[in-house]
């Protein structure tokens, strides 16, 4: 496609790898990302610009790039697609919904929305959008969502007042700082119990199938090398040592327990925060330092995030019981550890507004964020099915969030 603005011819067509590499790097290093006026973020995407969704069962990037004598790559934006929950259809035998059937649609993600600086506010990344849409429905894509910083007003405004989308859903994104030594996990009363994939995928199929968002290719997150496993923690004096398998748990579960899949971004992408202060890169370093000389204390230091790092997203978190939200810090303890040895500066991950067990997930205030879901019904020919319009329904107390569109 291409359009004009300013006398500029530009050209909207799909990424090539052979061409497009270090043009779209150098976009990428120019738009700097995370939650205004916190912490900003520098994303290098390790020379593989499709790594943020080769990973999906279909996906398509676009570069914006301007025509004639002088060829500039000015804009560009992700997309994939897949197979998820919306809803699901109550068993008219049972009011508590036990056996529920979910209910699927087909949903595509906007993502890595860029545009050179220079070269805002001309229309390129509304153009953007529109193509990659045109695309989810030639797929035959019913919705497509996006997900913003909520205090991102430029993106806000485009995709809600230009674009026709709907402010949808608000979980918030949890991140935690990996210290520089190991943070104990509480195994006094708690078992942690690593889950084959075969067991993770029927807990996983069992107890999030009707969740918003599920995937229903879970075993392919589950199999991919960058998930790097699920760990699941029950009382220990309900199960000591015996465990036998997954359905066995699923037929007589015990009275609290809670489960989490750790997923590898330092392998796909790294960060790095620029345009701190002296001040508060000072204040770090001396944090670390001190670390470094009184070690007994295990004090919560900074790590140093401002050269690139990496991050452990932590997916599929739930539970249930009243013991949930200890339980599951027993698992994020673990998850730490895991990052810590894997030589990554933060753990992240993400919740919905009223999931239960949030409160046992540990963050740090000034690092997390509200993050903004936006949706949009792409046709009126789909039939409503049996929820109607998933854009104007309420919002469940969980999500599912797929660590591939991290």
């Amino acid at each position: 496609m291409r359009m004009e603005e300013d006398n500029l011819r530009i050209e909207i067509r799909e990424f090539d790898p052979r061409m497009d590499r270090e043009s779209v790097e150098s976009v990428e290093r120019m738009c700097e990302v995370g939650p205004s006026g916190k912490i900003s973020l520098f994303t290098d995407l390790l020379g593989d610009p499709l790594c943020r969704i080769r990973h999906s069962p279909s996906y398509l990037m676009l570069v914006a790039e301007i025509t004639g004598s002088l060829r500039e790559t000015v804009g560009l934006v992700r997309g994939c697609i897949k197979t998820v929950t919306c809803g699901r259809k109550p068993s008219l035998r049972n009011k508590n919904h036990t056996g529920s059937t979910p209910i699927a649609t087909k949903v595509a993600y906007i993502l890595g929305l860029r545009v050179s600086p220079a070269y805002r506010r001309r229309g390129i990344a509304q153009k953007l959008v529109q193509q990659m849409e045109n695309w989810f429905k030639r797929m035959g894509a019913e919705y497509s969502y996006m997900a913003t910083d909520e205090d991102n007003e430029a993106s806000v405004k485009l995709f809600t007042d230009r674009c026709g989308y709907n402010k949808f859903r608000k979980p918030s994104v949890f991140v935690n700082p990996v210290y520089r030594h190991r943070v104990p996990v509480p195994h006094r009363g708690v078992r942690l119990i690593r889950l084959s994939q075969h067991e993770a995928e029927v807990l996983y199929r069992h107890h999030f199938a009707c969740t918003e968002f599920f995937p229903h290719d879970i075993d392919s997150v589950l199999r991919n090398p960058l998930s790097l496993g699920t760990f699941l923690a029950v009382p220990a004096q309900q199960y000591g040592l015996a465990w036998n398998c997954i359905e066995e748990f699923l037929a007589s579960p015990p009275s609290s327990w809670s489960v989490l899949s750790v997923w590898n971004c330092k392998n796909s992408f790294q960060l790095e925060v620029r345009g701190a202060s002296k001040l508060v890169k000072a204040l770090a370093g001396t944090s670390r330092f001190i670390d470094r000389m009184l070690p007994w204390f295990k004090i919560p230091s900074f790590p140093n995030l401002f050269r690139p790092f990496g991050v452990y997203f932590l997916y599929g978190v739930g539970g249930a019981g009243p013991e949930a939200q200890h339980l599951m810090r027993a698992l994020c303890a673990h998850s730490h550890n895991m990052a810590r040895d894997g030589g990554c500066g933060l753990v992240a991950t993400e919740v919905a507004e009223c999931e239960p067990i949030r409160a046992g997930v540990p963050h740090w205030e000034r690092l997390s964020f509200s993050d903004l879901w936006c949706v949009k019904r792409l046709s009126e020919e789909y039939s409503d099915g049996e929820i109607g319009d998933w854009t104007k329904a309420r919002p469940p107390p969980s999500i599912f969030v797929d660590p591939r569109e991290v």
